[in-house]
């Protein structure tokens, strides 16, 4: 397929690297009146229309699209989500607006033990349908790789039934997912005091099961003040590394708990929240294959400080930008919406918000030597925009669609 008369092709990546660190993260490749071409799944070429290769594109065999007028930008990469869940939490939200904390609502048994309920009361078949209801949603907003963590079951059984979830979702979607088991997202209600054998029976009893089904990419721990220690942290940690599931963590969401550190102690992709953060933390970092991620839609909608973005690009760190799509604490996995929070908000650059929420979110999610950037050989997951003057716009145009067609594996969707 030959796209021809983009008016702008933005987020090309000629030096193939994984993420970009620091001052990196302020430059992104563009060529204004440019073409594409895709064999397969894979982008093989692209350049100005004025270039000999497009000359003889144009002469051979080639389905050609005439993209007069609109961007073309590598798919949103949106690293961390909680999309298979069976209720939303609108009452909770109220509460919010009523001045409860996040913390006391989860004392009093709601939050994530709210969503385990209704996870528990739910059949396989119906969260599949309602987290494949999700998944079309925000494909139509430019998402076009995603992870999606277990978590909203906190017992073996349910654990399991969500990561089959995310097993068919993968298998039937056309966006790349990544699965993560996040049996440590909170502590039910019935091992409250007992917290100890609650981590005991995700070691001894969920990991193994998990692993003998091969239904996780990634072991997660919400490391923070109010859940799981860095001593919990830890046990879980190894015990996933031990089967082969590389480490993720929740951590400094309500406090800064000492989960950084441990992520990076760990190997661990991705560190996520950081809506606390010091310098010890930022300094743990550097030199790291950590990819600090901010969760936008998070502070947002709880009201928190924001994450130090700005100051973790100045120090050379690279950050990501996800959704945390979920139903208590950000209802909205629209990508859109966090590119335009990355430059409003953390006040970064639209090229850095670009790379925040495409490349570095490819590599948080272990997936940026196929996607996150328009580089020769990489999967052709693209978006289309509406009409528009230039890539500025994406983020300053907020709250509406921009994206006019989705290309995924090289296809149409």
């Amino acid at each position: 397929m030959l796209l021809v008369n983009i008016k702008d092709l933005v987020g090309i990546e000629e030096k193939g690297l994984l993420l970009k660190r620091g001052k990196e993260m302020s430059k992104t490749g563009r060529i204004k009146n440019a073409f594409l071409l895709t064999k397969g799944k894979k982008i093989v070429d692209y350049g100005s229309m004025q270039s000999d290769a497009c000359k003889r594109y144009l002469a051979e065999n080639h389905r050609i699209v005439d993209l007069k007028g609109s961007l073309v930008m590598p798919a949103f990469c949106d690293s961390h989500t909680h999309l298979v869940y069976a209720n939303s939490r609108e009452l909770e939200f109220v509460d919010k607006i009523k001045g409860l904390s996040y913390e006391e609502i989860a004392k009093r048994g709601g939050g994530i033990l709210n969503s385990a309920k209704a996870t528990a009361a739910a059949s396989e078949d119906a969260l599949y349908e309602m987290a494949m209801q999700r998944l079309d949603e925000v494909m139509r907003m430019g998402t076009g790789a995603i992870e999606i963590k277990s978590g909203y079951g906190l017992t073996t059984e349910n654990e399991l039934k969500m990561l089959r979830v995310i097993r068919r979702l993968k298998n039937d979607s056309p966006l790349t997912i990544k699965s993560n088991f996040l049996g440590a997202h909170g502590i039910p209600m019935e091992y409250r005091g007992r917290q100890e054998e609650y981590v005991d029976l995700v070691i001894n009893e969920m990991i193994p099961l998990v692993a003998a089904e091969d239904l996780a990419d990634f072991i997660d721990v919400f490391c923070d003040q109010g859940f799981f220690t860095c001593e919990d942290t830890e046990r879980i940690l190894m015990a996933g590394i031990k089967y082969g599931m590389r480490p993720k963590i929740h951590a400094n969401e309500m406090a800064v708990s000492g989960g950084v550190q441990v992520g990076v102690k760990y190997g661990a992709i991705s560190v996520d929240h950081l809506e606390q953060m010091g310098q010890a933390e930022i300094e743990s970092l550097k030199g790291s294959e950590t990819m600090p991620t901010v969760l936008p839609g998070c502070a947002f909608f709880l009201n928190l400080p924001l994450s130090p973005a700005r100051d973790m690009i100045n120090a050379g760190l690279p950050v990501a930008m996800a959704s945390d799509f979920n139903p208590g604490t950000s209802p909205s996995g629209n990508m859109q919406l966090i590119l335009s929070m990355a430059c409003i908000r953390y006040r970064l650059t639209p090229e850095e918000a670009l790379n925040a929420t495409t490349l570095n979110t490819a590599y948080a999610m272990g997936v940026s030597d196929e996607l996150g950037s328009i580089t020769r050989g990489k999967v052709a997951n693209l978006i289309v925009t509406q009409p528009m003057t230039q890539l500025e716009f994406m983020p300053y145009y907020y709250g509406a669609n921009k994206v006019a067609k989705m290309m995924l594996n090289g296809k149409f969707v």
